[in-house]
């Protein structure tokens, strides 16, 4: 048994989050090659993008789609890095008038890749113009000469867009078709996030051993950057313990202390489930109610928190709102009313 010490208030161990934030780059893969999990992602797209060199031309539009967290940033980089092109990077919220998209366009380089995140988020009037960049390497621009107005058609470099959304469903059928290579990114394994967590651990010069590594990789809901994020929340309790080596028995004790059971739902899952189950006593609940019993926003329980918990049975949609699924009664030690399900 190990009696863990929680960092005292004020005393930092990690830095600070922007010192997190440089550290989670460095642990992305580099290479193709270094990318663990999503085996049948990876092959395909190793083969689209040796076809593209070889054609020398641009590799296709390439639209991933999933739960946030699984690498859908680290993929459009590496496309980039493989292509051996520049990346750019932005999103949805951020182009909110036709013209930053224009500019942006007329920037990028032939072959360049250009990563959209949160591509369900642009406007209607801002998708719109991507339907001809991405079909015929043009838009429209509007030139004014006196009294008298016209449309140029105006081209742009041969490139390659990448966009990425938590909510495929939002997506307009307009803008998905324009995409040619399409990738649903799933919840990863136990067995390729322990490879994860053992290869940052490396990275970050830490000691972990296989049970330290498994017990990190089965509490991190299915996803490498929250597996990152847990890793380097332990490596402070073993730092504060002088441990010199993250094994299972401090793994889990530092986890418990986090509020991160062992099916890696963490305090707001817990109240979700509660919450439906005991407040609202198994019947179906709007998102809206739901959100403000468990004081949170709706849109984050939805893009959050409820792919996991939809994924693992521990909640169901129904035509009348959610309901707690019959995992979530096993996972709470409760019977299942027969009636419910």
């Amino acid at each position: 048994m190990v009696t863990l010490t929680e960092p005292r208030p004020g005393h930092s161990l990690s830095g600070q989050k922007g010192r997190e934030d440089e550290q989670e780059l460095t642990l992305r893969p580099q290479h193709l090659d270094e990318y663990i999990g999503q085996e049948e992602i990876v092959a395909n797209l190793r083969v689209f993008l040796q076809a593209a060199r070889e054609r020398n031309e641009p590799v296709d539009h390439v639209l991933l789609s999933g739960p946030p967290g699984l690498g859908k940033t680290t993929l459009a980089s590496l496309v980039a890095r493989e292509m051996g092109t520049q990346l750019r990077t932005t999103s949805g919220p951020a182009i909110e008038r036709p013209i930053d998209l224009l500019v942006l366009l007329n920037s990028l380089r032939a072959k360049d890749v250009l990563f959209i995140d949160e591509i369900h988020r642009l406007s209607k009037t801002v998708e719109e113009i991507l339907y001809p960049v991405m079909e015929d390497l043009a838009f429209d621009r509007v030139i004014s000469k006196g009294m008298k107005k016209g449309a140029v058609k105006h081209k742009i470099q041969p490139f390659t867009l990448v966009g990425a959304t938590t909510r495929g469903g939002s997506l307009s059928a307009p803008l998905r078709s324009r995409f040619g290579i399409l990738f649903h990114l799933d919840y990863y394994n136990a067995s390729a996030l322990q490879k994860i967590v053992t290869r940052s651990a490396g990275l970050m010069g830490l000691s972990i051993d296989d049970g330290g590594a498994h017990e990190i990789a089965c509490r991190c809901r299915g996803t490498p950057r929250i597996a990152n994020r847990l890793l380097r929340r332990v490596r402070d309790f073993a730092q504060v313990e002088s441990a010199p080596v993250i094994i299972e028995e401090l793994a889990r004790a530092a986890l418990d202390k986090m509020g991160i059971d062992r099916a890696g739902l963490d305090r707001v899952d817990q109240r979700i489930l509660e919450a439906l189950i005991h407040r609202f006593d198994g019947k179906p609940v709007g998102i809206a109610t739901l959100a403000a019993a468990v004081h949170e926003d709706a849109s984050n329980l939805e893009e959050i928190y409820e792919p996991f918990l939809l994924a693992n049975g521990f909640l169901l949609k129904t035509p009348r709102g959610r309901v707690a699924g019959p995992q979530a009664y096993k996972h709470l030690g409760l019977s299942i009313q027969p009636e419910l399900f």
